[in-house]
């Protein structure tokens, strides 16, 4: 996987521009990761965000308003694009990563949201959002990644215990959620 400008001969990149900076080739060549274009995809954008709570808490209830989702979004997009992208399959998008490097000592990450649409899940495209995420987090220097995640979603524990993270167990902070750490470096 390598990050590509957009500024690269067309016959080096993997298929017409959509959005606007970097992408990420895989192995996979119809896997691809772009920063989330919101002037195009704000509703998949929200739709996804919102299926993520379903999957995790049975409803989307605690997902809250659009306009402050897209807000907050809008925000980190700005200070890490390629932190928040939409996972392509082809012309379609199948997927949204949203994850921030803390820049504190240590250097470290969080994922705010690992998702694959349910047609997308148990096909081996979750290899290539790992792969991505560790690319990302290697090259911001980020020594370890935390993210939370909904005890009720065995689904996403299985995947995230597979690919060596740890449960720290329940949240100080919401104990709706477990804590998981994983060590980049």
């Amino acid at each position: 996987m390598r990050f590509v400008s957009e500024n690269e001969p067309a016959e080096r990149r993997a298929r017409p521009r959509r959005g606007v900076g970097y992408r990420v080739l895989t192995q996979d060549s119809s896997i691809s990761f772009e920063p989330i274009d919101l002037s195009r995809n704000a509703d998949t954008a929200v739709a996804f965000r919102r299926d993520s709570y379903v999957c995790s808490f049975g409803s989307d209830q605690a997902f809250g308003g659009a306009d402050e989702y897209l807000e907050w979004l809008s925000d980190r997009i700005a200070r890490q694009p390629t932190g928040h992208v939409h996972v392509w399959h082809g012309a379609k998008i199948i997927g949204q990563l949203e994850m921030l490097i803390q820049t504190t000592a240590p250097v470290k990450g969080y994922v705010n949201l690992f998702y694959l649409v349910s047609e997308a899940r148990g096909r081996g495209h979750g290899e290539a959002l790992h792969s991505y995420f560790l690319q990302f987090m290697q090259a911001g220097g980020a020594h370890l990644a935390r993210l939370s995640v909904s005890p009720r979603n065995a689904r996403a524990l299985a995947y995230y215990r597979n690919h060596g993270w740890q449960d720290l167990g329940l949240c100080t902070d919401d104990a709706a959620v477990h804590l998981m750490e994983f060590h980049v470096a």
